[in-house]
C-alpha cells in the first residue's frame, strides 16, 4: 500500500526571508512563520471571468462560489511557479501571461501566510475546463456586471469579495 508523502511548505520569518526549514500541511504553524498562497483571476479574451463552484464537502467555504483557483506553494515552487500549477490541477489551463498585482500582495499575519494575487488572460475554449475532484463542482464564464452582481448577493466566498470588490469595480482592472 502506498503510504501519502505530507505537503511540505518553505518557511519565511515576517521579511519574506527564508527559515531554511519545511512546514508541513496540517500541523500547528510556529507563531510569526509565514508560508506562500497564491492565486488567479482568469478572465477570457471574450471578457468573461471564470467561476467556480466549491465542493459542498469543502470544510471551508462550501458550496461558495470563487473568482480565483490557487492555493499553497509547495517546498521549492516561487509563487508564479504555484499559480502555474494550481490553475492547471484546478481547471486544465494552461496559461503563460501571468500578471502579479502588488496591490494585493499583502501578509496575512491570522493565517501565517504570504498571499500572491495574479490575473490571467486565457484564450482557451470556454468548454475545456476541467475540475478539480474534491475542490470544485461546477464553473462558468461571467461577464464583469454578472460577477459584480453575485459580490452583491454574497454568492462568491466573503473574503474574495472583500480583496477583489473594490479593484474589480475598478476601470484598470483587467
Amino acid at each position: 500500500m502506498k503510504t501519502k508523502r505530507p505537503e511540505l511548505w518553505d518557511a519565511y520569518d515576517k521579511n519574506f526571508s527564508p527559515l531554511g526549514y519545511d512546514l508541513v500541511r496540517g500541523e500547528p504553524m510556529p507563531e510569526g512563520v509565514y508560508h506562500i498562497v497564491s492565486e488567479v483571476v482568469v478572465r477570457h479574451k471574450d471578457g468573461d471571468y471564470l467561476l467556480m463552484k466549491r465542493d459542498p464537502r469543502k470544510p471551508v467555504h462550501p458550496g461558495k462560489w470563487e473568482l480565483t483557483a490557487g492555493g499553497a506553494a509547495l517546498k521549492g515552487e516561487s509563487p508564479l511557479d504555484c499559480i502555474k500549477r494550481e490553475l492547471f490541477e484546478e481547471t486544465g489551463i494552461t496559461c503563460c501571461n501571468f500578471v502579479e498585482t502588488d496591490r494585493l500582495r499583502f501578509r496575512w499575519s491570522d493565517f501565517g501566510v504570504f498571499f500572491f494575487e495574479y490575473f490571467a488572460v486565457t484564450d482557451c475554449p470556454k468548454t475545456s475546463v476541467r475540475l478539480q475532484k474534491g475542490e470544485t463542482v461546477a464553473y462558468f464564464w461571467a461577464p464583469k456586471k454578472r460577477v459584480l452582481e453575485m459580490f452583491e448577493n454574497s454568492l462568491i466566498i466573503p473574503d474574495l469579495k472583500n480583496r477583489h470588490k473594490k479593484f474589480f469595480a475598478s476601470p484598470d482592472f483587467i
